[in-house]
């Protein structure tokens, strides 16, 4: 991990996203998330970027992304 953010319990953890994703390192290829990090806020925050996405969409997602390294790169 290159970043730690703790947040309440109860809190959704794409709240504390914008902590954590402000000032990643330039070499940054890929964001490893869970489930919780799952928003399309997020995820074109990383794609204007250029940073893959690597977060499995939450499970009521109707169109659901691809998130695997391998198959999102070529």
């Amino acid at each position: 991990p290159v970043r730690l953010h703790l947040t309440a319990g109860q809190i959704s953890d794409f709240r504390g996203a914008d902590v954590l994703l402000a000032d990643l390192p330039d070499e940054t290829e890929e964001v490893i998330g869970d489930r919780g990090y799952d928003s399309n806020r997020i995820r074109l925050s990383l794609a204007e970027r250029n940073i893959t996405a690597c977060i499995p969409p939450k499970k009521n997602r109707k169109l659901k992304p691809p998130y695997g390294v391998s198959s999102v790169k070529p």
